[in-house]
């Protein structure tokens, strides 16, 4: 069936707390959604942000970001004042996150409702109990992970001091003990990011909206993932991984892209018969109607890069799981809602995969356009069994890549698209029709698509650090007339 929907991460929506979150906006934006007719909401993972503020980045694949938990929603609850939010407020900076602020603030306004949570016997609700019970296999080592990371001045778990670093049993138990407060707050903050998500997505699905979330193909190095169970990932016996993650050079970084996560041990996870990813596409499943699976073809073949090297530049591929992988989880699970994100460079094999699996494969307009008529982005090649977008979350805005084009390849474009001698508001809103009028079951826009903003607004620029993952929505920016647009079109087209 055709539809479409708008991507937009859940920190980019407007709250004065300084980074979106669970909060009456999030419901507003749902409602927005419907009132333009669309039918999914993909976000970016929804995990604690490590290294550079990524999402892709986590120190954990399992727990949820408590930057998202709403603050008015603890107040609702009795565990906060709104006098005590004003400590986390960040009203000062609606169009951007500045992260270094809100992790000042928002513990510490939370840890109050922690204190007020445990003061009312909140450790004895049965569904607290019943979160706890059903999470125990990850939420345990997240919480003492985070407390031991807290406690070590937030160094990563590889400086920890070798007891610590290789979870001496007799020393974990001693942290354990040491750190009991610190963990039981780790714990209702994962509770009410729970709890909070849960009641937003079933709002959402009531509106009739599907909710599109990723799961990043890899983990972080410095992740509870990486420290509670090393025999996961290609690490020697005094933890030291043998290689990491990235990809290697090409037109877009000439020294390759250093990403630094642990590889995994794939024949150990073939013994296991895939365990730990039928735990973790189950975890994606529970919160999420469909999954985009990150970098796809890194289950084909993996770059695998010597540990302790500056660049990118001498990795060598290896082999991944392949297909094997999907069939045991289709096994396990019957059919998928999944996406495969297989941007890039592809090998013949790779294709192969994505034709076994059957999943939809990423069509992105920006690459489309290039005086190649053979470019397989070209709307021409499409097949209905994929995802069309303008853009993701690591390109350049429509109008800041259209601005970015020199007249030849503006000429080359609009002559495609019929639009010759168009300005630029008519081109973006071209482009968007483009997506919306072909045949791909899935259309995806960003929501600064549709604003028409230019590369202030992008949200991710592949191996920059400093300004990623920032951009927010504004109050008022999606309006009752864009809104009215949208769904026009989204009508015209049948999605």
């Amino acid at each position: 069936m055709r539809s479409s929907g708008i991507l937009l991460p859940v920190s980019s929506l407007p709250t004065k707390y300084g980074i979106g979150g669970f909060s009456q906006e999030a419901y507003d934006f749902v409602d927005m959604l419907a009132e333009a007719g669309q039918k999914n909401w993909q976000i970016l993972p929804l995990g604690p942000t490590g290294y550079g503020d990524s999402p892709y980045q986590s120190v954990s694949t399992f727990a949820g970001n408590p930057y998202f938990i709403a603050l008015d929603t603890l107040v609702e609850e009795g565990l906060l004042t709104e006098e005590e939010c004003f400590e986390a407020d960040c009203g000062q900076y609606p169009a951007y996150v500045d992260y270094e602020r809100v992790y000042l603030t928002r513990f510490i306004v939370l840890r109050k409702a922690f204190d007020r949570f445990m003061e009312n016997e909140g450790d004895r609700d049965e569904l607290y109990l019943r979160f706890l019970k059903e999470n125990n296999d990850w939420l345990e080592n997240y919480c003492l992970y985070t407390a031991i990371k807290d406690n070590m001045d937030g160094k990563s778990w590889q400086e920890w001091p070798e007891e610590l670093r290789m979870r001496d049993p007799e020393t974990m138990k001693e942290q354990k003990e040491k750190l009991a407060d610190t963990m039981s707050f780790r714990r209702f903050l994962q509770f009410e990011f729970w709890k909070q998500w849960h009641e937003l997505k079933l709002y959402a699905n009531g509106k009739g909206i599907r909710i599109i979330g990723d799961l990043p193909i890899y983990v972080a190095m410095d992740s509870a993932d990486a420290w509670a169970d090393p025999e996961l990932f290609k690490f020697d016996e005094d933890g030291t991984p043998s290689g990491v993650a990235g990809c290697p050079p090409d037109a877009f970084a000439v020294t390759g892209q250093l990403w630094g996560n642990p590889l995994y041990d794939w024949d150990y996870h073939k013994k296991t018969g895939y365990k730990w990813w039928i735990r973790r596409m189950s975890h994606c499943f529970y919160l999420y109607d469909v999954v985009r699976i990150d970098h796809f073809r890194g289950f084909d073949e993996y770059y695998n890069i010597p540990y302790g090297d500056p660049t990118a530049e001498f990795g060598k591929w290896e082999p991944g799981p392949g297909l094997e992988l999907f069939e045991v989880l289709k096994e396990h699970f019957g059919e998928m809602n999944l996406i495969a994100e297989d941007l890039g460079f592809l090998t013949d094999s790779v294709r192969e995969m994505l034709r076994g699996a059957g999943y939809p494969g990423m069509k992105v307009l920006e690459f489309a356009f290039g005086y190649d008529p053979s470019n397989e982005y070209l709307p021409h090649h499409y097949t209905s069994n994929s995802v069309v977008y303008t853009g993701t979350h690591d390109n350049e805005t429509f109008a800041g890549w259209w601005a970015n084009q020199d007249e030849s390849m503006k000429s080359f474009i609009q002559r495609y698209m019929g639009k010759e001698g168009a300005d630029d508001a008519e081109m973006r809103w071209s482009f968007i029709r483009l997506a919306l009028s072909s045949v791909s079951d899935l259309a995806v826009i960003p929501m600064q698509d549709y604003l028409g903003l230019g590369n202030e607004a992008r949200i991710n620029e592949p191996s920059t650090l400093g300004n990623n993952w920032k951009w927010r929505l504004c109050e008022g920016q999606f309006t009752k007339e864009l809104a009215g647009r949208i769904r026009e079109m989204t009508e015209l087209y049948s999605r």
